[in-house]
């Protein structure tokens, strides 16, 4: 039984890197005391170990270690063996050019649907849904498939960001890029805002957080969905 939570985001305005998620996180991982971070997405650059030690900072307020997959000689094995593993945010592109290189993704597919505890952010929810072919990063690597775990039947947009009526910026919104990926794709996508996250419980997938989500079928308007919406019903 599949047993995640994908966040959009690792950090809220004005608040510490996963702060709004602790008392979640505690419940969540209560079963290990130990975390296999997976560092690859590297935002802004960051090395391997820089990542590590700030996600190692934030776990140790509830009291768990972490351990960076790249510290591992193996890290295939270190995925079949993982108790918990998290997968922090940074750039989709990279992210995925790094696990099919570390040939880690088909295990970490298959480790998940066992049960292990899961934390996804940013572009560790992107590779959540079915492909990562609605991440909002620039493309700074070529993986060899946009094909991601599929945890969950539809796609993701992390940062979801409504358009703002005050603003004289006149490129694409979030919801017309969504739009131009239905006229190629079909699944269909949720736009989680910021502070919203999936809690997926075997078939069950349900929103949470104090706001809507946008949900997104080709061919038809979007819909708002509301926090404790069970995503699964709707498919």
């Amino acid at each position: 039984m599949k047993n995640l939570i994908i966040a959009s985001t690792s950090t809220l305005h004005n608040g510490s890197y996963l702060e709004y998620l602790l008392s979640e996180l505690t419940i969540h991982f209560e079963n290990t005391n130990e975390i296999i971070f997976i560092p690859f997405a590297r935002p802004s650059g960051i090395s391997h170990d820089e990542y590590t030690n700030k996600v190692r900072e934030a776990f140790s307020k509830i009291n768990k270690t972490v351990k960076g997959l790249h510290e591992f000689e193996n890290p295939i094995e270190a995925i079949k063996n993982a108790k918990g593993i998290f997968t922090g945010g940074g750039n989709t592109f990279l992210l995925v050019s790094e696990l099919y290189r570390t040939k880690v993704i088909d295990t970490l597919e298959q480790k998940l649907k066992t049960g292990t505890p899961y934390l996804g952010t940013s572009a560790g929810s992107n590779i959540c849904g079915l492909t990562m072919g609605t991440t909002n990063d620039m493309p700074i690597v070529y993986p060899p498939s946009f094909r991601t775990l599929g945890m969950v039947p539809f796609n993701i947009n992390p940062h979801y960001l409504d358009p703002d009526n005050n603003s004289t910026h006149m490129g694409e919104t979030r919801e017309t890029r969504i739009n131009e990926f239905h006229k190629f794709n079909p699944q269909p996508v949720i736009g989680l805002r910021e502070g919203s996250w999936l809690d997926v419980k075997g078939d069950k997938i349900t929103l949470k957080g104090n706001l809507t989500a946008r949900w997104f079928v080709a061919g038809k308007d979007p819909i708002e969905l509301e926090p404790e919406t069970n995503i699964f019903e709707i498919l």
